[in-house]
């Protein structure tokens, strides 16, 4: 199986929600979940009130049976929100939530950067590193 169609099959499985539409149910009392890597967050910013947890732990920290379960991850019932950078892994980890039980995880459409451009909340990252510059001669 590719890649695209393992993503096609994830999401058939989910309803995404638009940024506006995360924002809304967070505001109703569903988590959000930020999975980008700390390089990104440090560049790009956060969503305040975001839970951040990297890709690589998701599944250990949701799942409420865990023993390195976080604190809000209290029951199977929560409604969690994926946010990536971009909308692509967030349907992959949604959907692996999903496996492990906790059958209200879905994802952003377009992940932070479309949360960014509709104007949602974002704590400023810090300046972008300047590249060393190498020669290559």
């Amino acid at each position: 199986m590719s890649i695209d169609r393992a993503l096609a099959e994830a999401r058939a499985g989910l309803t995404r929600l638009k940024p506006h539409d995360a924002a809304q149910a967070v505001r109703a009392g569903a988590l959000l979940v930020d999975t980008r890597p700390e390089y990104q967050r440090r560049v790009d910013g956060d969503i305040p009130g975001a839970i951040v947890i990297e890709r690589n732990h998701l599944e250990w920290r949701l799942d409420p049976r865990s023993g390195a379960r976080i604190p809000e991850a209290a029951h199977e019932r929560i409604r969690w929100i994926v946010i990536c950078d971009e909308g692509y892994s967030s349907s992959l980890a949604a959907a692996s939530l999903r496996v492990i039980g906790l059958l209200h995880a879905t994802d952003v459409v377009g992940g932070f950067q479309e949360w960014r451009a509709a104007g949602l909340p974002v704590t400023p990252g810090a300046v972008r590193p300047r590249l060393a510059s190498y020669d290559l001669r």
